[in-house]
This record gives C-alpha cells, sequence and structure tokens, in this order.
C-alpha cells in the first residue's frame, strides 16, 4: 500500500534588487553597531545606526555618548551585488529576514528613525484641546512636523501617542 506524499513548498521572496539600492536591515554581535557601520563605509557601503544621546553623572564628571535605538542591528542600502560583502563583514551575523524572505525595509521607515532622533514615543503637551483614546493626530509643529499617529494614553496636559 503506497501513500502520495503531498509537499507544499514556498517559493522564498526576495527584494534585493540588481539596478535599486534598497535598505535591509542586518543583525551584528552585541555592543559592535558603531564598528560594523565604520567597515561598511570602507567597503562603501551605506550603513545607519539610529543611537540615542545619553548622559552618565559621575561624582567628578560628566560623561555624554550615543548608544544604538536598537541593539544589534545596523540598517544597510545595498543592491544584490553588495548581498556577499555585507555579510562578509566582520560582526555581521545575518540579514533580518521574515522565514526564509529577505524583505527591504521602506525608506519612509528609515526616514522615521532619522526624524525621530532616538525618540520612540514622543510626548507633547496639549493646552486646549480634548482628546479621545485612539484618536488619529497629526504633529504641526517642531521635529516631527507632518507625522501622524494614534492617541495611546492621556494623563493631564501629557499626551502619549
Amino acid at each position: 500500500m503506497s501513500a502520495a506524499i503531498k509537499t507544499h513548498k514556498q517559493e522564498t521572496i526576495n527584494q534585493l534588487s540588481d539596478k535599486d539600492e534598497r535598505w535591509f536591515a542586518v543583525y551584528t554581535k552585541y555592543k559592535c553597531e558603531k564598528f560594523v557601520a565604520g567597515q561598511l563605509a570602507k567597503k562603501n557601503i551605506q550603513a545607519y545606526v539610529p543611537l540615542v544621546a545619553k548622559t552618565k553623572r559621575y561624582s567628578r564628571k560628566i560623561k555624554h555618548y550615543e548608544v544604538p535605538l536598537i541593539n544589534c542591528y545596523v540598517f544597510v542600502k545595498i543592491k544584490k551585488a553588495d548581498y556577499l560583502r555585507t555579510l562578509e563583514t566582520e560582526f555581521v551575523m545575518k540579514f533580518l529576514k521574515n522565514g526564509n524572505d529577505l524583505l527591504a525595509i521602506p525608506e519612509s521607515e528609515i526616514q522615521i528613525l532619522k526624524r525621530v532622533g532616538g525618540q520612540a514615543e514622543e510626548t507633547f503637551e496639549n493646552s486646549s484641546m480634548v482628546l479621545d483614546h485612539c484618536q488619529w493626530v497629526e504633529v504641526v509643529a517642531g521635529q516631527l512636523t507632518g507625522m501622524k499617529g494614534k492617541i495611546m494614553t492621556q494623563a493631564g496636559k501629557k499626551v502619549l501617542w
């Protein structure tokens, strides 16, 4: 008695392009994000590490430094020809994938990371308007002008979106 075995193999998605550069995320060794970005720059590969400014106070001095917003990830803008050179970079472990699919990160997402400048959530003071939970709003002034978001919480005049 023979049984027919049916396998369903999904086709993998690869958004690398021969002509256009696209953004991808690469996973790096812990605390090596800035080093990897420097190594990629030496190979003429555009890399971006979103950084957050931190301040540490010691008894005799204050130290200012920048740490990655997203640990262990560097964003690279590459073509298909740069894929292997990126993987061969010291401390680059792998590309971020969805299953087996290599998906590009939209330029708009990278621009949001750059505009926010290290702030994942924005708090602002609301003096006159009454805002409802889950209401859509648009920022009309400041560094985040034009960005849209949903009201998450409101405590007095402070609003988190």
